[in-house]
């Protein structure tokens, strides 16, 4: 199925909006929250040996921390430092200040460049977002309360407005490591169809729903769609 056939086939739309997210959507199912902690918790036990080896790499392959921590807006707007391996030189902000193309193409891009054409990427940067082990630590962040495991990707301030209409639904959740956007195609599903992907989420938001997102989420590891 491609991109555009499973958008088609999971939007809720009426001339173009989204459906409203339900009383229950709003804030999550019950039992949401005992589900992030047992799964991140699982998870930090799987993949802990991956994460010391990565940790690894990032430190003797090019200057500068293991961890990249930038803030990201949380539910209700709440801002939080989300953590990831670092996979871009240390000066990386300044010499996309410095460089008026890549600031342009960044600003085009929605705020992210294809990793291939970013300068800025280490080479083993490259490898850790190909295959999503940059993101590993946000494991953290879901234990700390910060994100879920399943919601809408976190954004930064300046990205919010890209929502337009919609930024209201993105605050309802908690941001997740994964989610309706990830297993659409990440890079290849860009606004205002990543909003609606959330809103929908948003609006159908039960234990069901996030059991297909994480089941799911492994194979769109795996394919790489839209990983650059």
């Amino acid at each position: 199925m491609s991109t555009g056939e499973y958008l088609a086939s999971i939007l809720v739309f009426d001339g173009g909006a989204a459906s409203a997210p339900t009383a229950a959507g709003a804030r999550g199912w019950r039992g949401k929250r005992a589900l992030d902690v047992a799964g991140a918790l699982l998870l930090v036990l799987v993949f802990l040996p991956v994460m010391v080896l990565t940790a690894l790499a990032v430190k003797l392959t090019s200057r500068g921390p293991v961890f990249f921590r930038q803030n990201r807006v949380g539910r209700d707007g709440r801002e939080f430092p989300m953590l990831k391996f670092r996979t871009m030189v240390v000066d990386s902000e300044d010499r996309l200040a410095r460089d008026p193309e890549l600031h342009r193409m960044y600003l085009e891009n929605s705020h992210k460049l294809p990793c291939q054409l970013d300068p800025r990427v280490t080479r083993v940067g490259r490898l850790l977002r190909t295959w999503s082990i940059d993101e590993l630590p946000q494991v953290f962040n879901v234990l700390a309360g910060h994100m879920s495991l399943v919601g809408p990707r976190p954004v930064t301030r300046d990205q919010l407005p890209e929502y337009g209409g919609l930024s209201d639904v993105y605050l309802a959740l908690r941001p997740g490591l994964t989610g309706m956007w990830q297993v659409s195609g990440r890079s290849q599903v860009v606004f205002p169809e990543r909003a609606h992907l959330d809103a929908h989420y948003l609006s159908a938001c039960t234990a069901w729903v996030d059991l297909k997102v994480l089941a799911r989420t492994p194979l769109a590891v795996v394919l790489r769609r839209g990983s650059d």
